[in-house]
């Protein structure tokens, strides 16, 4: 009898030979080794490897292992994510569609409620941009505001060229500290503001006109703490500027908005936020043990009880950085931050005190933020791998399932901002997924190692060019 196993699937034979091996011993058979059949010892029938055939044998043992892990758990994993991310992205659209259907609805305009507004504008070297962004904020249509620059210790010209260009405006006051960072910048912003809701932008970021006048009605409801704008790339100037757009707008018309429907937005950025002063102060203001002092005082004030809006009609246009390394070097800040306040909060996870925090939020986080993208080069190779076996047929059908999906969210996020989605963008959104995914599993595994090294990190400098186009 012959049990021929060439590989492929062997759950069969090995669940049949115990069955065969005790069928023929109960009718007399014996089982003997091959060395034992024909007079031989064991290490005469398998000599020792030597030389070169032991590299031989060790890439045996190597892909008996990858096949075996294979088998026994990539293979399901790479299912289970993508149909977790798939389920997930299916979620968070029902819930968007939900909530862009209830603003329309309600009722923002309330033009008995002018609140005087202070604008905070934190500024490390920002020289080619510091200037321009205070031009932009002066010709905002809301009637009571005041501009607060906090220079923040800048080695360049920023406070001096901020200080001199707006010398005689009363509705701008310039000071300079020395270097704290960005949350005690903000901090020291605040200190000085007189302003009943605050609004903290970025110092490269241009408003629009109208951004502060749309995010103040939300502030009718007393138990708004927070509202975040719609923050969109501003300098397009080459693929890495035009993915990050991609990114920009789908994340926050698609997975903010539906996060709103549950009151679990996790990030008011810091490009364009609006809060409510004694709301902030309650909560201690922006924490400086954090490089995502936003991220971490958005949690701050779910904690306390207070609901977090979004804007999306509230526009601000950043600069995103133009350069692999810039890019590499912001979005290592941006994850280790997050990363540090999930840590803080951690004792939110599947608490049943606030349930948005508890059960939607962190975990949301956790799986999808600091798990998924970890395995996502492995994900990729499984797919790659996965064409090539006899499964290929589910794999490809999964992953285009996939990426309909993720067309038809674009769509839906730039549909919902009133922007195009074109075909081109549906080829960019198919590089990019590859890409990106690369580029952050680089990112976030820095992070791990930074955090299990206990080293600290600081708010670093990311070099302008001044390309945001109005």
């Amino acid at each position: 009898m012959l049990l021929h196993d060439a590989g492929g699937e062997r759950s069969q034979t090995v669940k049949a030979l115990p069955r065969i091996i005790d069928y023929y011993k109960k009718q007399g058979f014996q089982f003997v080794t091959v060395s034992a059949l024909i007079g031989k010892t064991r290490d005469e029938v398998m000599p020792s490897v030597k030389g070169k055939l032991v590299y031989t044998e060790s890439l045996n043992k190597t892909l008996f292992v990858v096949t075996f892990l294979w088998e026994h758990f990539l293979h399901g994993f790479f299912i289970v994510a993508v149909l977790l991310i798939i389920l997930r992205l299916k979620s968070i659209a029902l819930m968007a569609i939900l909530q862009r259907r209830k603003e329309k609805k309600q009722k923002k305009h309330s033009p008995d409620f002018r609140p005087e507004v202070s604008i905070i504008v934190p500024a490390y070297n920002e020289e080619v941009n510091a200037q321009r962004t205070v031009n932009f904020l002066l010709e905002s249509d809301y009637p009571d505001f005041e501009i607060i620059f906090v220079d923040d210790g800048s080695k360049d010209q920023t406070y001096l060229r901020v200080k001199s260009a707006f010398l005689d405006n009363p509705r701008v006051k310039v000071f300079t500290k020395t270097n704290g960072g960005k949350a005690s910048a903000l901090n020291f912003g605040i200190g000085q503001s007189s302003g009943e809701i605050l609004v903290c932008i970025d110092a490269d970021t241009i408003l629009k006109s109208d951004a502060v006048s749309k995010m103040i009605p939300y502030f009718t409801d007393e138990h708004v703490g927070g509202v975040a704008g719609n923050v969109r790339v501003g300098n397009t100037v080459n693929l890495l500027t035009n993915w990050q757009s991609l990114e920009y707008t789908t994340s926050q018309n698609f997975d903010r908005r539906g996060f709103d429907n549950v009151d679990a937005i996790s990030v008011i950025p810091g490009a364009i936020g609006a809060f409510r002063k004694e709301a902030v102060e309650k909560c201690g203001g922006f924490a400086t043990d954090t490089l995502a002092e936003d991220c971490d005082l958005t949690f701050r004030l779910h904690r306390e009880g207070y609901i977090i809006r979004t804007c999306n009609e509230a526009i601000a246009l950043t600069e995103a950085p133009e350069t692999l390394e810039m890019f590499l070097r912001q979005r290592f800040r941006w994850a280790f931050g997050m990363m540090q306040s999930f840590w803080k909060h951690r004792d939110q996870l599947f608490s049943f005190q606030k349930l948005n925090i508890g059960w939607i939020l962190l975990p949301n986080m956790l799986i999808f933020n600091f798990i998924i993208p970890l395995f996502s080069p492995l994900v990729d190779f499984m797919f790659i791998a996965g064409l090539f076996t006899r499964h290929a047929l589910t794999y490809a059908i999964i992953y285009f399932l996939y990426y309909i999906i993720d067309c038809l969210i674009s769509w839906l996020a730039y549909h919902f901002d009133n922007q195009k989605f074109t075909l081109r963008k549906t080829l960019i959104l198919f590089v990019q997924r590859f890409i990106y995914r690369q580029l952050m599993f680089y990112v976030l595994l820095k992070s791990y190692l930074k955090a299990i090294k206990g080293e600290i990190a600081s708010w670093g400098v990311l070099k302008r060019t001044g390309n945001v186009k109005n």
